[in-house]
Formats: C-alpha cells, sequence, structure tokens
C-alpha cells in the first residue's frame, strides 16, 4: 500500500518516538468519522448497495438528502448495521422538496435582488435557486419546523444544513462561461438581501437605507448584516438540533472570509459541531493547492467549539487534494461525491488513501495533531500549480505549430476590488496576455487569461 506523503511524514515522527506538536485548545476533540461523502437518496435506490460502497470505499459517515423524515427512518437502521453515521443533509434557506407550495402560497417570502426583483418571479442562475428571506419571523418559523420534524427521527445521528446563504453575488470564475456572466465586481442584478423587511430593519439600526448609497457593494455594514441575518437562523437551527440530543453540522462556502463576500455567510460565528466547507478547487483554480490555503484560513476563522473537516470534489488529483487538506489541520475528508469514482483503480487509490490515514489513527490513538499552519499563501507566482495551468491556458489559446512559451516578466496593472491584473509576453510569438487573479476571502480564488488586443 502506498501512503501519501503528508501521512508517511506523520509515520516516520511517530517510528521515531519524537512528540507530535499539540492542536491549541480551540480544535474540538472528537470521534467523528474520518471520511464522509453527500448522498442524494434517489427513488428505488438500492441503498444496502451504497452503504457497501462506502465501506469498501473506507466512508463511515454519510451526509444524505432525502424528502421526508419517513424516508430516513427507513434507511437508517441499514446504514448503522454497516457502521455507517447518518446527517441529514437539508437545504434550508433555499427552498426544496416543497418548493411549489411554498411559492404559491407565500410568495412574499422570497429574496429580492438590488434591482428590487424578487425570485418569487424572476431567477438567478437556475430555477431551483429559489432563497427566503431570513430577516422574516415566518421564515424563520418555517425553516426550524423543519429542521425539527427531522430531528424527530429516532437513530438520526445529525443535521448538515446547506444552501444556507443568499444568492450567489459572484460565482467562481470557472463558472462563468456556463451563465455567460462575468462577474469583476458585484452586479445588482445577482446582489440580493433588499427584502422590504431586511431593509426596514437595517434603517432601524443605522438609520440610513443602504439603497440610497452610489455603491452598496462598498457597504460593510449593509454586508454585515446580511451576513448576521443568515448567523441567527443558523444559531436558531443550532439550538433546535442540540435540543434532541443531535450534531449540528453544515456545508458552506470554501472559508467564512470568502462566504461573506460571495454569498453573504460568515459560518465561522454559527455553533457548529462539525463543519464541512465546500472546498471544490475545480470550482476555483484547480490546483491542491487550494485545499491547503482554504484549510489553513478555516483552522483559524472557525468556531473555537467546531470540528474542521475539509469538503472536497473527486478529481484525479483527490490525494494530493486530500494530503494538503490534512497538512493544513482538517480532521477528515468529506467527498462530493463518491459516484464519481467508477472505475476499480480509482476505488483501489481511494480505499489506499484511507487505509493509510486509518494506520495513522492506530499507531497514534487519534489522527496526529500538526502544527498549527499559517494563513494562506495569496502570491499567486509562489503556486506552481496554479502558474503552470495559467501557462497551458495561454498555450491553448496560440497557434499550436508555434513553438512553447518564453513568456517575459509579468508587469502588474493594478487591483480592482478582489482582482489583481498583470500583463505579460510571449516573446516567441509576440502575444500579450492578460492574466487575473481573484482573491476572495484573502485566498487565491479563481484566476483567468485573455489575449491583449492590439491597439
Amino acid at each position: 500500500m502506498k501512503i501519501p506523503r503528508f501521512f508517511r511524514m506523520v509515520m516516520l515522527v511517530l517510528a521515531a518516538g519524537v512528540l507530535v506538536s499539540a492542536r491549541p485548545p480551540q480544535e474540538a476533540d472528537t470521534s467523528y468519522p474520518l471520511f464522509w461523502t453527500w448522498l442524494g437518496l434517489r427513488p428505488g435506490s438500492n441503498f444496502e448497495a451504497e452503504c457497501l460502497k462506502m465501506k469498501e470505499l473506507g466512508i463511515d459517515g454519510v451526509i444524505l438528502n432525502a424528502p421526508t423524515p419517513d424516508d430516513y427512518r427507513r434507511v437508517i437502521p441499514t446504514a448503522h448495521k454497516y457502521g455507517i453515521t447518518v446527517y441529514a443533509w437539508l437545504w434550508t434557506v433555499n427552498l426544496e422538496h416543497d418548493r411549489n407550495r411554498i411559492l404559491s402560497e407565500h410568495p412574499d417570502w422570497f429574496s429580492v435582488n438590488r434591482l428590487g426583483r424578487s425570485l418569487a418571479d424572476t431567477t438567478a442562475y437556475v430555477g431551483y435557486y429559489r432563497f427566503l428571506c431570513p430577516a422574516l419571523p415566518q421564515v424563520r418559523e418555517y425553516v426550524n419546523d423543519k429542521v425539527r420534524s427531522f430531528c424527530e427521527v429516532e437513530g438520526l445521528d445529525g443535521i448538515a444544513i446547506d444552501y444556507h446563504r443568499f444568492v450567489d453575488v459572484v460565482l467562481p470564475t470557472t463558472l462563468w462561461p456556463r451563465y455567460g456572466v462575468v462577474q469583476d465586481k458585484e452586479y445588482p442584478e445577482w446582489d440580493f438581501g433588499y427584502h422590504p423587511e431586511m431593509i426596514r430593519l437595517f434603517k432601524e439600526k443605522y438609520g440610513y437605507d443602504p439603497r440610497e448609497q452610489d455603491d452598496p457593494s462598498a457597504d460593510l455594514l449593509w454586508r454585515q448584516f446580511r451576513c448576521d441575518q443568515i448567523t441567527e437562523v443558523a444559531n436558531l437551527l443550532a439550538a433546535t438540533v442540540h435540543s434532541y440530543g443531535k450534531v449540528m453540522a453544515a456545508s458552506p462556502f470554501p472559508t467564512p472570509k470568502m462566504a461573506s463576500r460571495m454569498v453573504r455567510q460568515d459560518w465561522g460565528a454559527w455553533d457548529l459541531d462539525i463543519v464541512f466547507p465546500m472546498v471544490y478547487h475545480n470550482f476555483y483554480t484547480f490546483d491542491p493547492s487550494f485545499a491547503y490555503d482554504c484549510t489553513a484560513e478555516n483552522f483559524h476563522d472557525k468556531n473555537p467549539g467546531t470540528t474542521l473537516y475539509c469538503g472536497l470534489m473527486y478529481s484525479d488529483d483527490i490525494t494530493e487534494c486530500m494530503d494538503e487538506a490534512f497538512r493544513a489541520g482538517a480532521r477528515g475528508i468529506a467527498i462530493f461525491t463518491m459516484d464519481g469514482i467508477r472505475r476499480p483503480e480509482q476505488a483501489g487509490r481511494f480505499r489506499a488513501y484511507t487505509d493509510s490515514v486509518r494506520a495513522v489513527v492506530a499507531a497514534h490513538g487519534g489522527l496526529p495533531a500538526v502544527q498549527e499552519p499559517g494563513r494562506a499563501d495569496t502570491d499567486p507566482f509562489s503556486h506552481p500549480g496554479i502558474m503552470a495551468k495559467v501557462e497551458k491556458r495561454m498555450k491553448s489559446m496560440q497557434d499550436p505549430q508555434l513553438p512553447q512559451l518564453k513568456l517575459g516578466e509579468y508587469r502588474c496593472l493594478g487591483a480592482r476590488d478582489a482582482a489583481r491584473d498583470y500583463e505579460v509576453t510571449d516573446t516567441a510569438s509576440g502575444t500579450t496576455f492578460i492574466v487575473t487573479f481573484y482573491l476572495y476571502g484573502d485566498v487565491i480564488s479563481g484566476w483567468d487569461v485573455v489575449r491583449k488586443v492590439p491597439e
């Protein structure tokens, strides 16, 4: 069995009898499963076969989405038979299985953008984005009652909330082509949270209407106010979940700072027992260093009582991403999803990795603590993996008959909000490129390359 780089290092340290540094007291000490997957319970699916696949891969926790509490009552005994922990994967502020009913009965509950358009009768990106206004008492009651109904399921181990946020005011750069957008700043059609009740509460607290400003997106009080509305609902739900003796979890955006900018979600302030940040590097930089940078930031910025995991989208470089996450202080991994593991060789590599982690756990009596990580590195030129992908993009934009790139010096053109622009020329072809790096929340969160049009 080939043991990945980070765990080879840890096992050598243990074998030498060297003490591994103690984790600061902010890190919760728990016995949660090491490896998780998100899974949708499909009608007519063979859930026992899904459990067998989890065990074959070394996955011992499932964040399971199902329409009703009775669906969980039906499948939980099977999961527990295989030693698999089950959390209910529940959408909260964005509607899910009861979308059409709420849309028909309560159109006044829906979120409103800076242009005054409500999601009751407009679309943001996709049709299933039907976010509610978290400031409304009746919305809070509705979401809390929903969570309570799932908490009443005997044997359910925890609740994992998702879509607990606003609409994406900024999408990851890799998704811009899919939706035909360029979001180099915050645009009003994607900027939500302007429901009349939200505006009323803000004016009551701060004495002015944020819409009266030239650029409401620059108002940090207004941004934080919307984050706080989401936080209040999250902590209301946490109190309910804890009253049933269950674990409170969430699947938020990659870091609290990124989430605050991109979806008005300040999850470091939530009363979570466990968190599965969605650190999907193929939505952002395509490079495993994204897993390290986000997890390092999360180590510092999460709620001190929350156990930190790293949520990763399955990809060919998944073992490198998991190594980076563990190196930065993650206590486990959640995979979106195991359905991406289709070929026997993929399954073999993944199982070898989970076995290697458990070998370390067995040798140490638990997952060893690591040195407190530093902050994320915001210099793109110190990320060779990112720069290699940038240059590969440049090469794809050239005539394939031309020789290899011979790049000159990168020249900084300046900063625009979260964007940094650079100019560089390929001396072999004379082509000049504009390279933009996006840094939402003190993390390199995306990049783009365009050819400069000659003047």
